[in-house]
């Protein structure tokens, strides 16, 4: 439940940005290689949430029926439910995972013993339904908040089809919008210090 209070505060505060962010990405926009993170900073704890499209993460976005894509499914889940080896604070933080919680939604997500059509259009942008994202939460703890000064993300080398991420940034001075992107991997997390 901490985390989840945490990013719901997080998230309220970072309604309070400005419309400026909506430029970028739109609330519901789906765009592969194009995703969201938002961080927000309180005190010695740092809540993480990830949303990106499931072409980002497994090249995919219908229903896992194949024992490769279910594989590469289960892979990718495993894979986002190890946030440090995915998004890696300095050292001299001291910051442990208390929480992960890694959600798929759609139809990347589903798969069943039955038969079905093969639908090239899953994959297009016109088909809302067709659409699957991978949703994942993080709640660290650091010895040394002060130290948490920077944000590498080898997510970016991890999952190929990554290419950007639209970041929104809350901590307890302020609130700042920043990118991460294939060629920008390290995020100045005092932006809103």
């Amino acid at each position: 439940m901490q985390l989840k209070s945490l990013c719901v505060c997080a998230l309220a505060l970072a309604w309070a940005l400005p419309l400026s962010a909506q430029q970028s990405r739109d609330l519901g926009a789906h765009q592969h290689g194009h995703g969201d993170l938002n961080i927000a900073i309180a005190g010695a704890r740092i809540a993480i949430e990830l949303e990106v499209p499931g072409f980002d993460i497994v090249g995919f976005e219908h229903a896992a029926e194949t024992a490769e894509d279910i594989a590469k499914v289960e892979a990718a889940l495993a894979r986002l439910a190890e946030p440090m080896a995915l998004f890696v604070l300095p050292e001299a933080a001291g910051c442990t995972v208390i929480e992960a919680m890694v959600d798929l939604h759609g139809p990347a997500g589903d798969h069943d013993d039955h038969e079905h059509d093969d639908h090239d259009d899953q994959d297009t942008p016109g088909g809302e339904d067709a659409h699957s994202e991978f949703h994942a939460r993080y709640l660290l703890i650091c010895d040394d908040i002060s130290a948490a000064t920077l944000l590498e993300m080898p997510y970016f080398a991890t999952f190929e089809n990554a290419k950007e991420l639209e970041v929104q940034l809350v901590t307890d001075s302020g609130a700042a919008l920043l990118h991460a992107s294939w060629t920008a991997t390290v995020l100045d997390l005092t932006k809103a210090r």
